[in-house]
């Protein structure tokens, strides 16, 4: 039967072939069985610990990353809180993020889930929340938490598409939390698009919204598209400042809409008088350059475009980024290092943690922040001591060491970087 992909029967094997067959088996069955002990592996080997104070050795060190700060200045702007309903919270996840048959989804979901500090289904919303607040009230108890709601992917039409929705935490719930817990704020999370956006938006800001939250990306909210103007006017009559991403998006499917994080399409925000803060500097990816013809459109880096952004003069007073992320593998590179040397936009930068991400070992590093020059040595092994006890202050702390050498100076994010309460005007 030569030619054909039949397996060779064993005895028309060679001995020395059959040998060779077999190893190739067992290569194949141990690679098979490496892979299913990693995939039910890791979400374990990376579960945080319990949240913990930390040793006397290392509070010496923590409380030097406080010493210029004011503590009840410092609001952590990027806070993610979800869920699965549980308990009546109203927060449901996609489907798929649970399904055997989307394994890469479903790890993702796990590693998340194990670094929210899960161990219970049934008090999951609970449990990931108490988590959250412990570990903050550990790291700064006179700070606060901007706690972020996120709306479900809505099409042009004003129709909600729950399948293109990775999570969906409502405003109403966080908008609770903030009436429950003193130290918590909440930022709504209204799509433009919907036939009652208006309505949702004034309803949020009479119940206690200090922001709006989007992810364009994974949400389909083109911030260029004239059918948000109403929305931007009503923003800047409440005075709420918006929150939303900007380049690629890895952390939630973003599907073909990668282009909507384009920084330059926020520019009819900016031109509306909204106030905008652009999430981790619209540090990943690449977009069109908006700003060249049609014809000779290129792709131009993100960081980049968001930079010329924040260097027009018109958009000085309304136009703000947050750190969040900034120290993640793969941002941790020439946007980490750009902004820490870029001194005259401090002003204009504001802290938030990207919780729980930030509590997701695999995507940061200390030991790469060390070998790009951030971090000393010992400055690498204290910040690990932090992290092993409290993930949310390790976030601070660690931001608080980075420096890097600019033109014969050593330069640091300013203290005023984590004193944020600014942003939320009359509404902090």
């Amino acid at each position: 039967m030569s030619g054909t992909s039949e397996e060779p029967r064993a005895a028309d094997v060679p001995r020395g072939g059959r040998r060779r067959l077999f190893t190739r088996r067992r290569v194949l069955l141990g690679g098979l069985a490496g892979l299913v002990g990693l995939r039910l592996g890791l979400p374990r080997f990376w579960r945080p610990g319990p949240p913990r104070p930390v040793s006397d050795e290392t509070r010496a060190f923590v409380d030097g990353c406080f010493a210029d700060v004011d503590r009840s200045r410092m609001w952590d702007v990027h806070t993610h809180v979800m869920g699965v309903g549980a308990g009546g919270t109203g927060c449901s996840i996609n489907p798929e993020l649970r399904s055997h048959l989307h394994p890469f989804k479903r790890l993702q979901f796990e590693l998340y889930w194990g670094a929210l500090g899960v161990t219970d289904e049934e008090r999951a919303d609970q449990e990931l929340l108490e988590r959250l607040l412990t570990l903050h009230r550990l790291a700064n108890p006179e700070g606060k938490l901007v706690l972020l709601a996120f709306d479900r992917h809505v099409l042009p039409d004003g129709t909600e598409a729950p399948e293109a929705s990775t999570f969906h935490t409502p405003d109403e719930y966080v908008l609770d939390l903030a009436r429950q817990h003193a130290d918590v704020r909440a930022c709504a999370s209204v799509h433009p698009y919907r036939v009652d956006a208006i309505e949702r938006l004034d309803r949020a800001a009479e119940g206690g919204a200090v922001a709006v939250k989007w992810l364009p990306n994974a949400m389909g909210i083109d911030p260029a598209s004239p059918r948000c103007d109403e929305f931007y006017r009503r923003m800047g009559e409440l005075g709420l400042p918006l929150i939303t991403h900007g380049g690629v998006e890895m952390a939630v499917d973003a599907a073909e809409q990668q282009a909507l994080g384009n920084p330059l399409r926020l520019r009819r925000a900016l031109d509306a008088g909204v106030r905008v803060v652009v999430a981790h500097c619209g540090s990943l990816g690449e977009s069109a350059d908006l700003d060249t013809p049609e014809g000779e459109r290129r792709e131009a880096e993100n960081f980049d475009l968001f930079l010329r952004l924040m260097g027009d003069r018109q958009y000085e007073q309304n136009l703000f980024a947050d750190i969040s992320a900034l120290t993640f593998i793969n941002r941790s590179g020439r946007p980490l290092r750009e902004m820490l040397a870029a001194t005259e936009l401090h002003g204009r930068l504001v802290n938030g943690s990207d919780y729980p991400l930030v509590a997701v070992d695999p995507v940061l590093s200390t030991r790469v922040l060390e070998w790009r020059g951030y971090l000393t040595a010992d400055q690498r092994r204290l910040c690990n001591e932090v992290y092993a006890a409290n993930p949310l202050l390790f976030d601070y702390v660690v931001k608080r060491c980075l420096a890097v050498e600019h033109e014969g100076r050593t330069a640091r994010f300013s203290p005023g970087v984590f004193e944020t309460s600014w942003l939320f005007g009359d509404r902090a």
